[in-house]
């Protein structure tokens, strides 16, 4: 029975890199059924839209996708097909493992590390505002609720996985609500 993931290409470098993951993927020998959707500047040409509501359901359909990087224009623009892609998705965790590897020589050694980043509040809830010419605000939003679901996450993790120890990693001694309700509510 095939798997059916949703493969978006995305632009630049992206087609090219999900081609050649595709190809990885069709190499291991598991059946995958690939619907094909579009985001980032070729969704713009296509559809007027970064990320087009097509798009959003065909990941929904499939529950997996397989996404190329995209292009975000820097400073100015439409907004980022990740970002919203997240928010639609609620995809709230981005979880990055970082390991050394043996025979590998680097500087640090023995590193084995698990990054956990809320990705839908923070700076990343895109709140911006021009207060005047020369003066942009932007909105540092953290919510008791997403602290506490991104908390659980590492610490369901650390003890799945049998690690002993998490790091909460924040700016609280000068962001002291937004930061200090994130730093509580980990404690």
């Amino acid at each position: 029975m095939p798997h059916n993931i949703c493969l978006i290409p995305g632009d630049g470098i992206g087609p090219e890199v999900a081609e050649a993951t595709k190809k990885v993927l069709d190499a291991s020998g598991v059946n995958i059924n690939w619907e094909h959707a579009d985001a980032g500047l070729s969704a713009i040409e296509n559809a007027g839209d970064a990320l087009p509501s097509a798009t959003i359901d065909a990941v929904k359909r499939n529950g997996v996708c397989l996404k190329g990087p995209t292009t975000t224009p820097v400073g100015e623009g439409h907004v980022s097909a990740n970002v919203r892609l997240r928010r639609a998705l609620d995809l709230y965790a981005s979880v990055r493992p970082a390991r050394s590897v043996p025979g590998i020589k680097s500087r640090y050694e023995n590193v084995d590390l698990v990054i956990f980043r809320e990705n839908t509040e923070g700076l990343y809830a895109g709140l911006e505002n021009q207060v005047s010419h020369g003066v942009v605000l932007s909105i540092k939003v953290v919510t008791e609720a997403a602290s506490l679901r991104i908390a659980r996450s590492a610490f369901e993790y650390a003890r799945k996985h049998g690690r002993k120890t998490i790091t909460a990693v924040h700016k609280a001694n000068i962001m002291k609500h937004t930061d200090g309700l994130w730093l509580d509510v980990s404690r």
